[in-house]
């Protein structure tokens, strides 16, 4: 790793540590349910919702979606993959995760690419919905640092990883529907 890496690393960690050990966070039920809102099933339920019950934009909601969060998964598995950078728990000694994650490495947030990319989504079809959906990813996010899962920077990685596939998702829908 070289000396930025290393010094943003350095820094992720004493902000990670900032928060678990001297702000002693105590709402963890709470802050569970919040992350669990940003889990997979959520998104295709309201997407299929809105496919279903809204004639305006709901079905170009859940197309350009589909496409969006097909960027975002596989871009996720690649940079998880080829980063490697291990979770909090693994790297601080005598730390523990107050859950267990889903997979191993920890750059960039799954879950909070996952919840700004539906956010982006909501901001580009539902616009007077946009600031409540960008409030409760940012709460997604933070959820991940709290419950032990995540350092501050996966969470910024993961937002603009969900904000730029939702804006890949949304353009090509567009282009595909122009050419038909």
């Amino acid at each position: 790793m070289n000396t930025f890496l290393q010094r943003v690393h350095h820094l992720d960690t004493l902000a990670f540590l900032w928060v678990h050990v001297t702000k002693r966070f105590q709402y963890r039920r709470s802050v569970r349910f919040i992350s669990a809102t940003g889990d997979g099933p959520v998104y295709l339920c309201i997407a299929l919702a809105l496919a279903l019950l809204e004639p305006d934009a709901g079905a170009t909601f859940f197309w350009a979606g589909i496409i969006a969060y097909s960027f975002d998964v596989s871009l996720y598995l690649l940079l998880k993959n080829l980063i490697k950078r291990d979770r909090p728990a693994v790297k601080i000694s005598s730390y523990q995760a107050f859950i267990t994650p889903s997979d191993q490495f920890s750059f960039p947030s799954g879950h909070t690419a996952a919840a700004f990319l539906f956010a982006c989504l909501v901001l580009n079809f539902y616009p007077a919905f946009a600031l409540p959906c960008f409030l409760w990813a940012s709460a997604v996010g933070i959820s991940r640092v709290l419950l032990g899962v995540h350092y501050p920077t996966d969470l910024v990685a993961g937002a603009l990883l969900g904000s730029l596939c939702a804006f890949w998702g949304i353009y090509l829908h567009g282009l595909i529907v122009a050419l038909h």
